[in-house]
Order: structure tokens, then sequence, then C-alpha cells
């Protein structure tokens, strides 16, 4: 017998909507559970902030709906296939169980989906599957592989109408119709409540080495960084620090540097590894020096950058800077960022080829939003408010805001899968 979803004090189903308290929490162990308390807020007409465990909830417009949804007993491996390169877990499975599992077959998910945790002033490895596939998070090997959509292969899950469905299977070619898992990912809960997910894993590198070219300026480095990927030598990430950004790293050689650094990766089978990096070296010969981090220190050094830790804005109060994530043509990057970062008053470092830019700038009660949408629109891209406190995200767009025609197709496809604006509500756009 599936059971009722239990509220978090253990107590049963909340009460009726004019009788709730804003700490209720439904907290559904199975899927059977979820639909349940899908199918009461429906009928009852209570919102739900739909949560897995929380590490990103400070990602989004700032919501309150009365009641909460804990997915958190919707955990495990469900199945993995590592001779077929796929894995279906549970929503609120922890990236850090995924990880551990993959590592002993020598595998990865190549999207490499950021740690946030102790961006919103939290612990690291707190993040779910179910997460980071929803905000569809990737990391600095993107501009290779592609986002977390597109190792999404399918999933289980129940839309705000209170009905059961599932789209994808284990492999690409199972997708026929509607891919809806391009769909789901990246709709923050708005959607649909996820209760199983499956994805690609691949085999993870024989080794990873990074070069590193010391002391260019923000200009000079997105050149830099548009030659080395333009080339015959398969780089797979690239990023740059100014000096502010590269201090902060773990990384002896990178903090030591006293300088700007500018970070290529380059990735695959031990003896290409090292052909690469000779050849990308001899490339970039006479840009600076040049130095060249091996496993370990490559590992740490693409991990502070997947998860924006060289901003320095997760130490502290996580209110005091707030954080942008900034969608550039590589070229048009450092201009708008200098810009920005002098205009009000922050710093910013460069990720995929100079294509995405992390500003941290200092509060504001409008987080500078015109003048930060004003650049990056001058510069041809889009930007995304990423941590702010909850009463300036609740007045600020947080995501780019939508044309006329678009806003109106967001507006169906909600009316589609989630009528009467039961799951996460407001989350992306107001009123939807």
């Amino acid at each position: 017998m599936a059971g009722r979803p239990r509220r978090a004090d253990g107590r049963g189903t909340p009460r009726r909507a004019d009788q709730a308290l804003m700490t209720d929490t439904l907290k559904p162990n199975n899927a059977a559970q979820v639909l349940e308390a899908v199918k009461w807020a429906a009928a009852e007409g209570n919102a739900l902030e739909v949560v897995g465990r929380g590490s990103k909830r400070g990602f989004g417009r700032a919501v309150a709906p009365r009641l909460g949804l804990d997915l958190s007993g919707l955990s495990g491996i469900g199945g993995y296939e590592p001779s077929e390169l796929f894995m279906t877990a549970f929503t609120a499975t922890p990236m850090a169980e995924i990880e551990a599992a993959l590592r002993q077959n020598n595998q990865q998910m190549a999207f490499e989906p950021a740690d946030l945790g102790p961006l919103f002033g939290g612990d690291e490895d707190e993040g779910t599957i179910g997460g980071a596939i929803a905000c569809n998070l990737a990391g600095p090997r993107r501009i290779k592989v592609g986002a977390a959509r597109d190792h999404f292969l399918g999933f289980s899950a129940v839309s705000g109408r209170g009905e059961v469905f599932k789209s994808g299977g284990t492999v690409v070619k199972n997708v026929t119709g509607f891919d809806l898992s391009k769909l789901i990912a990246g709709s923050f809960g708005t959607l649909a409540v996820m209760t199983e997910v499956t994805f690609k894993v691949l085999p993870a590198p024989e080794k990873t080495r990074t070069v590193l070219i010391l002391g260019l300026d923000d200009a000079a480095a997105a050149m830099t960084m548009a030659r080395a990927l333009g080339s015959a030598h398969d780089v797979s990430s690239a990023a740059h620090l100014p000096t502010v950004a590269a201090r902060r790293s773990r990384v002896s050689y990178v903090a030591g540097a006293g300088r700007a650094v500018t970070a290529m990766r380059v990735e695959g089978p031990g003896p290409s590894v090292e052909h690469r990096c000779r050849a990308l070296k001899a490339l970039l010969k006479g840009k600076g020096d040049i130095e060249e981090l091996h496993s370990e220190n490559s590992r740490t050094l693409w991990r502070e950058i997947r998860d924006a830790a060289l901003l320095g804005a997760a130490a502290g109060d996580p209110k005091a800077r707030q954080v942008w994530r900034l969608s550039v043509p590589p070229m048009a990057g450092p201009g708008a960022a200098e810009a920005l970062a002098r205009e009000l008053a922050g710093e910013a470092f460069y990720d995929w080829g100079g294509g995405l830019v992390w500003l941290a700038i200092a509060a504001r009660p409008d987080a500078g939003h015109e003048t930060v949408r004003a650049a990056v629109a001058a510069a041809g891209g889009h930007a995304t408010l990423v941590r702010a406190a909850d009463a300036v995200r609740a007045r600020v767009p947080v995501f780019e805001p939508q044309a006329a025609r678009l806003a109106a197709l967001t507006a169906r496809v909600k009316e589609a899968f989630d009528p009467n604006g039961v799951l996460n509500p407001g989350r992306m756009y107001e009123g939807v």
C-alpha cells in the first residue's frame, strides 16, 4: 500500500488551504505518494514549492507557496548499466552518490553539473540529480559536450494536473514524438514533478592536463582561448581568471602566479594528452609564461571554475554580494564585464571560452539589473541573476525578460502542464 504523503512533522496530510501554516511540508516517499500530493494540492487550490534537498532554493524568483513538497525521500540509483552508458535514479539522489557509483566504473557525467550549494550559503555535495536537470546546469565542458538537457534521456513525472506521464527511455533512439525531456530540463519544477530520471554517462578521461598562460588581459585571453578552441588539439574547456579570482584558487600554481591565469583543459588517453599539450604550448608560445597542471590540480581548478567558487562570493553572509551569470559572444565578454565591474563595484571571471561570465557585484536594492541587461543586450547576450536576497529576487526579473510572443508561448505551455498553477508558481516568471 502506497500510503499517504506525510507532513515533515509526521502528522499526515496538511489542513485545508485556509488553515495551512507557512511551514507545512508534504514529504512523499515514493512516486504514488507524489501523485496523491499533487492531486490533493490541485483539488484544494494549494500551490506547492517543489524541493529536492534545497541546495538551489535561492536560484530563481523568490516565491513563498503555503506548502512545500519535499522530495528528499525519493532517493537512490534505480538502474545503472555501465556497458550501455546510462543510469536511472530517483529525483533526489545526491550527486555525490551518483558520482561515487560512476567512479567505480571509471565513468562520469560529461556535462559536469555545478555544485551551487556553497554559493547559496550551504554545504558542498548537497545537490541532487533532479535539481541539476531541472536547472539545466552544466559546467566548463559544456562547450564540447552540451548542457544537461543534451544528456537527459527520459523521466517519469507527475504534471500539475495530477497525471502521471513518462517520456524518453534509456537511449536516444527511444525518443519518439515530442521530446519532453528537452522541455522539462531547465523548467525549474514549474511544469511537472520528476520522480525518476535517466541520463547518459560516458567514460572518464584517462588523463587530464591543463595548459596555463599567465598575465593576459581579458581581451587578449579571449583571443587566446578562441585560438586554442579552434585548433586541432581538442581542447575541452577554456577559462580566464583575472588576478583577483586566480588568487582564490586552492591550486598553488594558480594562486601563486600573482597574475591573471588563462586555463585550457586537454583530456583523453595519456599519450594523446601529452602530445596535444605539447602542440598547444607550441601554438601559444609567445603569448605569455606557460605552466601545466596535471590530473589532481586540474580537477581542483575546474571544479572551482564549475562552482563559481573563485568569485569569493560564498564566504560570509550569502546576501552580501549579488551574483550574475552572463551569456555573451566570447569576444564581447571582456568589454561588457569590465564596464559592469567598474559601474557596479564588481569583479568577474570567464568560462566557456569567454562565452560565460560570472559577475559578482556589491549588493543593491535592484541588483543593478537595468545596467546589467543593457550592457549584455548591447553585446548580443542575456543575463540571469543567480543570487540575491529574497526581497530583491521577488521584484527584479531573475531570468531574461521575454518578448511578448515568447511570454505567451511560455504561458500556454504552463497552462498545458499545470493549469491550476500548483507547481512552483512564479519561480521563473511572474504569473507563470
